[in-house]
């Protein structure tokens, strides 16, 4: 491997992590522009004003740079490393990868209409869709830390398992949220 390895692989981390913050908060900006839609004026203007350009901040000054970077130090890795790709659990991440990107690129286009104040999504809907990257990071996380595509049945159960917990708080939090609208 190249004497350069590790700066490599620590800045590839370093934007997987900045990539995550802003695919993490995005989707909690959403759900707060989708709120601020429904008041009533001067409210909605304010509130939409507000919400539209710390949205555009994080996605084009840290989310896409993040997503770019954290892309070509991966390649780099790979470059450096081809037998990596020989792995089947690196195809398994792969896959998920490529799982990120659709999800990424379905985020922009909810961005984007939302920077046109086209609402065609419930906030409710948005607190769901934010979790799609948990999914996502808690998969490659096992994948890299174990380094195999580990019993699919295991895997499988743990994602079904992690998916059920998440509704479940988000059920718990609604209920929470309809009795106390101030929360």
């Amino acid at each position: 491997m190249g004497e350069y390895y590790q700066y490599i692989k620590s800045f590839h981390l370093i934007f997987v992590i900045t990539w995550f913050a802003g695919l993490f908060y995005i989707p909690r900006l959403f759900v707060y522009q989708i709120e601020a839609f429904h008041k009533p004026s001067p409210d909605k203007e304010i509130l939409g004003k507000q919400l539209k350009l710390m949205a555009k901040r994080l996605w084009f000054i840290i989310t896409w740079p993040s997503a770019i970077l954290s892309t070509l130090f991966a390649i780099w890795l790979l470059v450096l490393a081809p037998g990596w790709l020989q792995q089947p659990w690196m195809h398994v991440k792969l896959g998920f990868v490529a799982l990120l990107f659709i999800y990424h690129l379905k985020t922009h286009q909810y961005y984007r209409q939302l920077q046109n104040d086209v609402v065609k999504k419930t906030s409710s809907f948005m607190r769901i869709w934010n979790e799609g990257a948990t999914f996502i990071l808690f998969a490659v996380v096992f994948l890299v830390i174990l380094k195999s595509a580990i019993n699919w049945v295991w895997g499988v159960v743990g994602i079904l398992v992690l998916g059920i917990l998440i509704m479940l708080g988000f059920k718990l939090y609604k209920n929470f949220r309809d009795k106390n609208p101030d929360a």
